[in-house]
C-alpha cells in the first residue's frame, strides 16, 4: 500500500477533519480574545463555520463540500445517538400530561404551513404584478429550503425546473442556504437580545478545562475508572454500535418498500434515510430502556451509560456537524431571481420568528427561550443550527428543548405528509394553486388546536 501524499485516498479524510479542527481552535482564540465578539454570544462552532465558509469561497483552503456534507450528515446521527443514552432527568407530570412531543410535531409542521403560505402569496403577487413570467408556485419552495433544509429542497426544485420553473433548483438551494444564515444570524441576536433583558442567563462551565467532579463523572454502580478498557472507549463504541445498527435497520426497511411497494419507496426511502437520526435515537432510547430492564431483573450489575462522557460525544459531534454544514453552504447563480429570493428569504425569516415566538410560549411554558432558540434554528435552517443556538443557553441540555428536536420530528413525519400532496398539486395550473393555498391555511387550523388546547386526561382516582 502507497502510505505517501499521492495516495489521496489515505490522506484526504486527515486533511480535511484537520482543517476544520483548526478553524474550530482559531475560532475558539477569537471568541476568547476579541472582546466584541465574547459580548456578541457568537458561538463558537458557528463563528468557525462562517470563517470556513468564507476561506472555501476565496478558494483558500481546499474544503471538500462533499466531503463537509457526509461529515454533517453522520455527526447528527451520532450526536442524537450519544444524547438519547444519556440517563434522563426526571420531569413532573404536568410536562408529561402536555403532550409536549406531540405539540412539538404540529409545531414543525404548521411553521411548514406558515412558510409555504407565506412564500405562495409573495410568489402569486409577483406573478401578478411585475413579473408575470414568474412560477407561481414558487414560494413553497420556502418551507422546503428553511423547514426541511438543501435536500429536499434540491429535491422539489429540480423536479419543478422540469415543470417550467426555469434555475428552479438553484432557488431551491439558495433558499435553504439563506435560511442557515438566518437560523444563526438571527438565533444569535435573539440570544443577545434575551440576555440583555435579563431573561435568560447564558450559562457557562462551572469547571475549568480537565476538571470534574466525581458526582459528576461517576454515578452510582458504573464501571470502574480502572478497568481494562477506557470507559470513555465504552461508550464511543455504544454510541457506534447503535449508529450500525441504525444504517441497517434503515437498510431493511427501505428494502422491504422496494420489494413490496415500489412506487412507495420512491417518496419514503429518502425520508428514512434522511432522517436517520431520528432511528438512531429511537434504537438509543430502546438500548437504555434495555439496558435498565436487565439491571432491574439483577442480569446487569453494572450501569454503562455515562452522561458526563456522552455529553462530550454529542459536543464534539454537533461542533463539527456546525463547521461542516455552514462551511457545505452554496449559493446558485440566480438570474433574473433575485428579487423573489430576497422577498421570500427575509419575509420567511420574519414570519417565522414572530410565530415561533407566539407558539413558544404557549407550548413550552418554564423554557420559552431555550424552545424558542432550538425550534428557530432548526425550522430556518437544520436540526444542526437548532442544537448549537441551544447549547449557548443551555449547554448540559437540562431542559427538555433537545429531547423537544427529537419527539417533535418523529411526530412531524405523520403530521407533515400532506404537505407532500401540496407540493405535488400546487403547480399543476392556476385553480390548483389557490386550492392549494386554501389547503394550507385549513390544515394549519387543527394543528393550532393540538398545540392551544389538547391535554393529555388525568386518570381518575377510585376512592
Amino acid at each position: 500500500m502507497d502510505f505517501s501524499a499521492a495516495n489521496t485516498g489515505l490522506w484526504n479524510f486527515i486533511i480535511q477533519f484537520g482543517l476544520i479542527a483548526g478553524l474550530l481552535l482559531f475560532a475558539n482564540i477569537l471568541t476568547r480574545k476579541i472582546m466584541f465578539i465574547r459580548k456578541a454570544m457568537i458561538p463558537t462552532a458557528v463563528l468557525g463555520g462562517f470563517i470556513a465558509l468564507f476561506l472555501r469561497e476565496m478558494n483558500l483552503i481546499p474544503m471538500d463540500g462533499y466531503f463537509l456534507e457526509k461529515v454533517t450528515y453522520h455527526t447528527i446521527g451520532i450526536g442524537f445517538i450519544a444524547l438519547s443514552l444519556r440517563i434522563p432527568a426526571k420531569y413532573s407530570e404536568k410536562e408529561k400530561s402536555d403532550l409536549t412531543g406531540l405539540k412539538s410535531g404540529a409545531l414543525i409542521v404548521s411553521t411548514y404551513l406558515v412558510q409555504g403560505i407565506t412564500g405562495l402569496i409573495i410568489s402569486i403577487g409577483l406573478a401578478y404584478t411585475i413579473m408575470p413570467d414568474f412560477f407561481k408556485a414558487a414560494g413553497i419552495l420556502l418551507p422546503m429550503g428553511f423547514g426541511q433544509g438543501p435536500g429536499q429542497a434540491n429535491n422539489v426544485g429540480s423536479s419543478y425546473e422540469q415543470l417550467g420553473f426555469a434555475g428552479g433548483q438553484s432557488f431551491g438551494l439558495s433558499i435553504a442556504a439563506a435560511g442557515f444564515i438566518c437560523a444563526c444570524v438571527v438565533g444569535v441576536f435573539y440570544i443577545n437580545i434575551v440576555s440583555r433583558h435579563k431573561q435568560i442567563t447564558v450559562q457557562k462551565s462551572a469547571y475549568v478545562s480537565g476538571s470534574v467532579t466525581v458526582e459528576d463523572f461517576q454515578d452510582e454502580n458504573e464501571i470502574p475508572i480502572s478497568q481494562s478498557v477506557d470507559r470513555f472507549s465504552v461508550q464511543f463504541a455504544l454510541v457506534l454500535l447503535i449508529y450500525l445498527a441504525t444504517y441497517l435497520v434503515s437498510l431493511g426497511i427501505t428494502s422491504l418498500l422496494a420489494d413490496v411497494a415500489p412506487g412507495l419507496s420512491k417518496t419514503l426511502s429518502p425520508l428514512i434515510w434522511g432522517f436517520n437520526f431520528i432511528t438512531g435515537s429511537l434504537l438509543a432510547t430502546g438500548c437504555r430502556l434495555g439496558f435498565d430492564a436487565l439491571t432491574k431483573a439483577k442480569v446487569m450489575t453494572r450501569q454503562y451509560p455515562n452522561n458526563y462522557l456522552l455529553s462530550r460525544i454529542s459536543g464534539i459531534s454537533f461542533d463539527f456537524m456546525t463547521i461542516a454544514g455552514i462551511a457545505s453552504i452554496e449559493f446558485k447563480e440566480l438570474k433574473g431571481l433575485w428579487i423573489p429570493f430576497i422577498l421570500i428569504a427575509i419575509t420567511g425569516g420574519i414570519v417565522t420568528y414572530y410565530y415561533l415566538l407566539w407558539l413558544c410560549k404557549k407550548i413550552y411554558p418554564g423554557y420559552v427561550h431555550e424552545g424558542m432558540v432550538s425550534m428557530y434554528g432548526m425550522l430556518t435552517g437544520t436540526i444542526s443550527s437548532g442544537v448549537v443556538l441551544l447549547r449557548e443557553i443551555d449547554p448540559e441540555f437540562k431542559t427538555p428543548a433537545a429531547n423537544n428536536l427529537l419527539t417533535g420530528s418523529s411526530f412531524a413525519i405523520a403530521l407533515g405528509a400532506p404537505m407532500l400532496i401540496f407540493i405535488g398539486l400546487a403547480p399543476e395550473s392556476d385553480n390548483m394553486l389557490f386550492v392549494t393555498l386554501g389547503l394550507l391555511v385549513a390544515y394549519l387550523i387543527p394543528l393550532l388546536l393540538i398545540m392551544l388546547k389538547a391535554h393529555r386526561k388525568k386518570a381518575v382516582m377510585k376512592s
